[in-house]
């Protein structure tokens, strides 16, 4: 099965055409839009273009020329999406750097990039200062920077590079521990837009609340550009608090939004815990709903449950588009119940980054979707069971690591195809399905494949476990490779747990009972070789790379 198209694309450009052809087409409507106090502030498309062109005559008179490479260190303001175009106006190549990010690691990404200039939030700059100071580099300040342009004179005609041009270099943060800058051409990230923008219909009125890091490509692709080349309005979050969330989606009238897996559980699990805390009454409505859900599928669920998704901000929402990390099936089929239109996707910052999105009225979020159009997808070498590593080919995909050959071609075979290091399967449909990441499988002495993620999502289903990793160990007796587990208790349903049952102070050997009862529990859809046969409990959340996955190469080691 293909992808269903909606419309005609964009065309694949220079990433300047699509901000200039906005700019010009969709001159009077608002482009962006964010809560200062009380009252919405707004830019229109004729205003981000006369700051972005006035931006660019300021890089111009700092020396940047084309080819040039620039860093873009900021959270999500107006200012970054300024600079970021002023960067691709004067045919520079942007470095979006997040935030989060010390000092050591900022300054190896300017080092190895070769940057030469750095466009920084001041309060970052004086963070990180004392680790730049040898460095021959020209610091831009974006704070107060449209006072500082505001005289000068706006660049009108834009530097078009050649599409195959590096037009951004990100520098990844991997779960293995080593950090990649991958290059992406004006090819890449333009053919993954007109693909996206065939496959979803979007434009002026729709309204995109912006919540992921612009500094990641998944937030520059489908929050940033999709938005901008269609004549949509970009709505800021100021917050990831979930009440400010549900405040903003409301005002802003938001009714597109790309988010990451852990808000969503955190939405559904709110919702739970809410109609827990309801009278009787409620609680039997809510789940007489369920079951007239279940029997009139999905128009019935989208009717009945729209009282709820209104009280939460979600009641406009025509795409709620999950991606950056899979997401736990029981919060796919939580949400599909509630009636939310969730759509799992699958991406890199390799490809551009969009791979594959479950296309809205064919949903099946077990998986990560169908691939889009231009992007082929297969298994290498799969096993008996169709699983193999998932590579991908297309224009969408990354002309390479920069200054690194040897890792380029690790992952880019001689006929094109990228190796994701993802494993899975497709389906008859053409649907992909992911188990697991290749570097992570265990294998047992009997030659079966343990996918960890798989056996994570099973735990993760526990309101008892927040956080888990499962790890091939060794056991300590026989010495054998055996499935074992750190895992990070919810201490919060723990005590609420203890305080119910009338337990003041409870041992570290009640919460192992609890979290071990936990693990029995939710194992038994999951074969017995799968299982987990030794756990250890940590007290604090595990160290995560700023994509907010668990940074699982620290811990190989650990349970060995």
């Amino acid at each position: 099965m293909k992808f269903p198209i909606v419309r005609d694309g964009l065309g694949v450009h220079p990433l300047p055409f699509y901000f200039k052809n906005a700019v010009e087409k969709f001159s009077p409507y608002v482009a962006l839009k964010r809560k200062e106090a009380d009252t919405w502030r707004e830019v229109t498309y004729e205003e981000l273009g006369l700051h972005t062109k006035r931006l660019a005559r300021y890089l111009k008179e700092q020396g940047v020329e084309a080819g040039d490479k620039v860093a873009l260190v900021s959270p999500n303001t107006f200012e970054w999406v300024y600079a970021f175009f002023a960067i691709q106006w004067v045919g520079g190549v942007a470095i979006p750097v997040d935030t989060r990010l010390k000092g050591t690691e900022i300054r190896h990404i300017i080092k190895h990039s070769e940057t030469r200039y750095l466009i920084i939030a001041s309060n970052k700059y004086e963070e990180i200062q004392e680790h730049l100071e040898d460095i021959d580099l020209k610091i831009i300040e974006l704070d107060n920077i449209i006072q500082k342009i505001a005289l000068l004179e706006p660049v009108e005609t834009p530097y078009y590079r050649d599409l195959e041009d590096t037009a951004c270099l990100f520098y990844t943060s991997g779960t293995t521990g080593s950090s990649k800058g991958v290059m992406l051409t004006h090819k890449n990230i333009a053919s993954n837009l007109d693909a996206f923008y065939k496959c979803f219909d979007y434009g002026p009125g729709d309204v995109f609340y912006l919540l992921i890091p612009l500094s990641h490509s998944f937030g520059i692709t489908v929050s940033l550009l999709a938005p901008i080349s269609s004549g949509s309005t970009i709505a800021f979050a100021t917050s990831f608090k979930s009440k400010r969330i549900i405040e903003e989606l409301r005002e802003s009238r938001a009714n597109i939004m790309l988010i990451v897996p852990i808000f969503l559980e955190k939405i559904l699990l709110a919702i739970h815990r809410n109609v827990k805390k309801s009278a009787l009454p409620k609680k039997l409505i809510f789940n007489s709903m369920r079951g007239l859900g279940k029997i009139g599928g999905r128009k019935v669920r989208e009717k009945v449950f729209k009282g709820i998704r209104d009280k939460i901000g979600f009641g406009r929402m025509k795409y709620l588009i999950s991606g950056g990390a899979k997401l736990p099936l029981w919060v796919a089929h939580g949400l599909e119940e509630l009636g939310f239109p969730i759509m799992q996707g699958y991406g890199l910052t390799e490809t551009s980054p969009v791979v594959s999105v479950n296309p809205k009225g064919l949903e099946k979020n077990a998986s990560v979707g169908i691939p889009l159009p231009g992007i082929e997808v297969k298994i290498m070498d799969p096993g008996e069971d169709g699983v193999g590593e998932i590579a991908v080919k297309g224009p969408n995909v990354m002309k390479g690591y920069y200054k690194n050959e040897e890792a380029t071609k690790e992952v880019i075979t001689e006929d094109g195809w990228f190796l994701t290091g993802d494993m899975g399967y497709i389906d008859e449909d053409g649907y992909i399905y992911i188990t697991g990441r290749k570097k992570s499988v265990i294998v047992t002495k009997g030659g079966k494949n343990i996918y960890p993620e798989e056996v994570e999502a099973a735990l993760l289903r526990s309101h008892f476990i927040e956080e888990v990793l499962v790890l091939g160990g060794r056991n300590p007796t026989t010495g054998d490779e055996e499935v074992q587990a750190i895992i990070y208790p919810n201490f919060t349903a723990l005590d609420d747990y203890f305080t119910e049952r009338g337990i003041s102070n409870p041992k570290t050997s009640d919460i192992y009972r609890v979290i071990g009862e936990e693990i029995e529990r939710y194992s038994r859809d999951i074969a017995d070789y799968k299982r987990v046969k030794r756990f250890f409990i940590r007290d604090e959340e595990f160290p995560k790379t700023t994509s907010g996955k668990i940074k699982r190469y620290l811990f190989v080691e650990g349970t060995r």
